[in-house]
């Protein structure tokens, strides 16, 4: 208890502020006066003041660096020294409600790399000498043979070696559907099995893993985030040398002791110190009534100077599932409904994303369930069903020309579905094709005017995406960004990232997924999706949209800038009021404790001239 309150601790630095604020209260209305054998005022010395000379004394002697607590040290045991008990108390308390506003504004720490951490497996299902063993993953040699069932997630690098299903790569990868596997293809720890068994052969040990060079590259991308410096500090061993200066220069020229304890009271940076974390939880605190949740200061600054803009597709200009955007009909005797009926029926029982999305667009529709008998799927390939009495297929090109059906018509009509980035299910009855679905990751109905609008403020759009050039292409195309980056991995856009960060145009990442975590990270500002959006992408962010309405991000970034400019005025007048102060105490106009009261004044100045910052609003 007593190390918490000698280190700050918010919850004892509260309590203390809390108290303290009574005992001035009551020191300047003498109400204990008569009782009292001691100054009330002493328990907002003690309380408040000790941690502050507690920091001033660690921060001299064993870091050997000056802080702005030394400089408010010199004032507390000044004013005391001569008698000025409730001065002394003002200052302690101010410089406590200061601290409090900086340890709120700052937030929680970035949780990504202990999340990316739970990702990993922990088990994995190894054959050694014909018979299955369940050994800790770490455990795992190259060129073992792996078995992964349905919904698990596949425990390190490997290839195929027998059985064919679908692998959600969206944690590497960003794409939005899922991808087809057989025997020959690369899979990657992290990634998740959706439906089928399949046997593969370790390519890499655990530690070597994609997922885990994530997790390397996050920390180290962690490591390299500087941390927020508060300018009082930067700027301390100055204001110490000025404020003894200015209070030997006082006594000397007029031989007045107390008028030198008083410029040390004045001089005190109190508003100087409140002029940014005020300012920044206005700034937070109207972000959050937008719905967007800025992380901390730091956080703030860097999106104040964001000029670049980049977005990941799925997810985040994308709704990140896939859609069907056309039913189309090749055979005279089918109309592009019946072909939307008797995907969406042969579908009915598919647990693939794909017929999930073909059976969702069939019911939205109107359509109504029936019967579909013998329904058969081919892992990774297709679909087979009897409806309405015909034997239907839907599924891929090769499991098409499998069963012997000619998609020569449906693919010359589907090739301005393809340039658009779709996903082709082609349909057959009995033996004959009669059209194609097309699905696509659509795009959300806000992006357009988003774009738009960042490109009004001067900010510069462009796409990363882990999705192919085709798909990539077309969203960019709809949007109105020109800059677009497709078939990336993790590390691709980290890269791109670091090229850009700490530029001339800084550059803000907007993602959603696992994968993007690192390039949010890596960025000189990261925004993430906060509804759909992953823990992980989420903890890396430096902001979350919480209703993922990217309309807002414009409005952020203006904001932002707006709570910089107000820090910059704070600051020049909390400088102009101290040495305004300082003045009139030379000139003994000012005692310690009209000192501390007109002192006290630039400290409601800069809360109130931030406060204002509240009533800024999205037009």
């Amino acid at each position: 208890m007593l190390n918490r309150w000698l280190e700050n601790s918010p919850k004892e630095a509260l309590i203390c502020a809390a108290v303290s604020a009574a005992a001035l209260v009551l020191s300047i209305t003498g109400v204990l006066r008569e009782i009292l054998p001691f100054d009330i005022a002493w328990a907002a010395i003690i309380l408040c003041g000790i941690p502050i000379l507690v920091g001033a004394f660690k921060g001299v002697v064993f870091d050997h660096d000056i802080k702005a607590d030394l400089l408010v040290s010199l004032a507390l045991i000044a004013s005391v020294a001569t008698g000025e008990f409730f001065a002394a108390g003002e200052v302690a308390l101010i410089m406590q409600i200061g601290s409090l506003l900086e340890d709120y504004t700052s937030g929680k720490a970035n949780e990504s790399i202990e999340k990316l951490i739970r990702l990993t497996p922990q088990t994995a299902r190894v054959l050694r000498d014909g018979q299955p063993a369940e050994i800790p993953v770490e455990e795992v040699r190259t060129g073992d043979i792996l078995s992964v069932f349905a919904g698990e997630t596949i425990p390190v690098d490997g290839t195929i070696l027998e059985g064919e299903t679908t692998v959600d790569q969206s944690v590497m990868t960003g794409e939005s559907i899922p991808v087809d596997k057989t025997a020959g293809d690369k899979v990657s720890s992290g990634t998740v099995n959706q439906y089928g068994t399949f046997t593969m052969r370790a390519d890499s040990v655990s530690a070597d893993s994609s997922l885990q060079r994530m997790v390397r590259l996050a920390e180290e991308a962690n490591e390299n985030r500087a941390p927020i410096v508060a300018a009082a500090d930067r700027w301390a061993t100055w204001l110490v040398v000025i404020a003894l200066s200015c209070a030997v220069i006082t006594w000397i020229a007029t031989g007045r002791f107390m008028r030198a304890v008083t410029v040390l009271v004045v001089f005190c940076p109190c508003a100087f110190i409140l002029a940014t974390p005020t300012a920044v939880l206005a700034g937070i605190g109207n972000a959050a009534k937008h719905g967007i949740i800025v992380r901390s200061g730091e956080a703030l600054e860097k999106l104040s100077r964001i000029r670049r803009v980049s977005f990941d597709k799925t997810g985040t200009l994308t709704h990140g599932k896939p859609e069907v955007t056309a039913a189309v009909s090749v055979s005279d005797g089918y109309s592009d409904a019946d072909v939307l009926r008797i995907a969406g029926l042969a579908e009915q029982y598919s647990e693939h994303p794909l017929g999930k999305a073909i059976r969702a667009a069939y019911e939205k529709a109107g359509g109504g369930r029936a019967p579909a008998d013998s329904f058969q799927m081919t892992a990774g390939q297709g679909i087979s069903a009897v409806v309405d009495g015909s034997q239907v297929l839907a599924g891929k090109e090769g499991f098409m020309r499998s069963c012997g059906v000619d998609v020569a018509a449906c693919n010359a009509a589907c090739r301005s579905e393809t340039e658009k980035g779709a996903s082709i299910v082609y349909i057959a009855a009995d033996g004959a094709e009669i059209g194609f679905i097309a699905l696509r990751d659509t795009l959300r109905e806000d992006a357009g005017e988003a774009v738009e609008r960042l490109k009004a403020a001067g900010i510069t759009p462009m796409l990363l995406t882990g999705d192919n050039e085709l798909a990539a292409a077309a969203i960019a195309e709809s949007v109105g960004i020109t800059d677009v980056r497709a078939d990336l991995l993790p590390e691709d856009k980290m890269n791109i990232m670091k090229d850009y960060s700490g530029g001339a145009e800084p550059i803000c990442m907007v993602g959603d997924g696992v994968n993007d975590a690192l390039a949010l990270t890596a960025a000189d500002a990261g925004i993430a999706m906060g509804g759909i959006g992953s823990d992980i992408a989420v903890e890396s962010a430096d902001a979350i949209l919480v209703t993922d309405d990217i309309r807002r991000l414009p409005y952020l970034f203006t904001l932002m800038k707006k709570v910089m400019r107000k820090v910059h005025v704070n600051i020049i007048a909390s400088l102009v009021i101290n040495l305004t102060a300082v003045l009139l105490c030379a000139l003994g106009v000012l005692t310690p404790v009209t000192g501390a009261l007109w002192h006290n004044c630039g400290s409601v100045f800069v809360v109130v001239n931030a406060a204002l910052l509240l009533l800024v609003r999205d037009e």
